[in-house]
Order: structure tokens, then sequence, then C-alpha cells
């Protein structure tokens, strides 16, 4: 069974992913997201919202990847500095047995990264800063429609004996969603649980927010933050079937 390394410390990718029988091990990454952007934009010019959120995607992705190879070396690499290889015993270097995907160079691991951004209006709306703001963005929110877009992407790190492919892949899902319209008491009430700070474009369709959502069009996992039928279609393009992932 390969080995699903979740680039994200979001609690309902998380949750998603083992309601479908999927427990990821989850390793955060450090990515500065301005600066990413910054970068994207200076190399391809102003990026419009399905792209901006595949590009942070991939910088988490990739971060985390990157990470785990050289934790995995580090701890492969005899501990006076000799080179692999070289008759040391093995056991000299940093221990490898506490089982978590930092600590050993597993054969089998996909890294996922994900990022999500709510477009009003063509105009990108993330985590709100403060109370005050989460209140005004509903009130612009309100009665209205936004689209969510979350960016998947998928760095294939298993070795060729586990069919590895050392792909690295990923693609945008976008979904429509109408905003019931509510009154100011209904925004300061739900603003008042501290759920839309927390959260991009300052509501849930999983949570306290979903009395508030009316309908979508599209992929509602994509709305949770993670698309769990684009990510089976992106883990397929690498030879994994999403079966291969479940645990039941």
């Amino acid at each position: 069974m390969p080995r699903l390394v979740l680039a994200s410390q979001s609690p309902a990718r998380l949750a998603t992913l083992k309601s479908a029988g999927v427990t990821p091990e989850v390793v955060v990454s450090g990515v500065d997201e301005d600066k990413v952007l910054a970068d994207a934009t200076e190399r391809f010019g102003e990026l419009d919202p399905a792209d901006a959120v595949l590009v942070l995607a991939q910088a988490k992705a990739e971060e985390v990847a990157a990470r785990l190879e050289e934790s995995w070396a580090d701890a492969e690499a005899p501990a006076d500095g000799s080179p692999a290889g070289d008759g040391s015993p093995a056991g000299d270097g940093p221990s490898a047995g506490d089982g978590s995907p930092e600590a050993e160079a597993p054969a089998d691991v996909i890294v996922v990264g994900c990022d999500s951004m709510l477009e009003i209006d063509g105009t990108i709306v993330g985590k709100p800063a403060d109370a005050a703001a989460a209140r005004e963005r509903w009130r612009a929110m309100r009665g209205s429609k936004g689209v969510l877009h979350t960016g998947h992407w998928v760095v294939d790190l298993r070795d060729d004996a586990a069919g590895g492919t050392g792909g690295t892949l990923g693609s945008t899902s976008s979904t429509t969603v109408w905003f019931a319209d509510i009154d100011d008491d209904e925004i300061d009430a739900y603003v008042a649980t501290d759920e839309p700070l927390h959260v991009a474009g300052a509501f849930t369709i999983d949570g306290l927010g979903g009395p508030y959502v009316e309908r979508i069009e599209g992929d509602h996992h994509g709305v949770v933050g993670i698309s769990l039928p684009l990510l089976r279609e992106l883990l397929g393009d690498l030879n994994i079937p999403w079966r291969a992932l479940r645990e039941a």
C-alpha cells in the first residue's frame, strides 16, 4: 500500500481523506505563500485564481517532498560523515526507527499538496484578518455566489521496485458556491464562533457554515479543500488505483 503524505495542516482535508478510507501522514509545508505567488507573477505575469492555487499546491508538495528526501538521506548517512557504502556499521547513523515519514526512507511515499482560494467577482479572498473583516466579507457574499478554487499537486517519491514514476503533476478543482442572504445578526453570530477566521473564503460547507451555503455546482469535496475525484484521477496518472490507498 502506498503511503500518502499530506502537505497540509488542514483538519478538513485530513478528515475528508479519512472518511474515504485513507489515513495520510501529515507533514506541514513551510513555504512562504506570498513569496511563491510574487515569484510566479514575476515569471509568468498576473495569475488567475485557478493558476494561483495550483502554484501554491505545487510549492507545498515539492517543499515537503524535498525535505523528506533530505531527511532520509541524512538518516542513512553514517554518523562520522563517511560516504555511504564504505563499510561503516549501518546502526551508527541517526535513528530511523520511530516510524515517521521524516525518520526513514520508505519505498512507497506519495506527497499531496493543496491550496484553496475563494474568487468573488474576479477578486481572490483568503482567510479574513480578523472578525471585522469576516463580517464585512459575509455582508458582501450574502445572496451572491463565488468560485472556490482548490489546487492539487502530487509528487511520486516511490522507488522503482514500488512502481515509482518520478512524476510530479497537478490540477485545480473549481466549484461555484451560492451563499444564503442572511441578516446581520446571523452573520455576527457565525463570526462569533471564530470558524470563519480560519478558513479560505470565511466559510465552511462541512461545519458551522453549512447552513449558509444554499447550493453548489461542482465537487463539494473541492469546497472542503481536497477533491477526492480529482485526486483519484491524478493518482491514476501515476498508475496508483484509489483502492491501493484505501485501508478497508
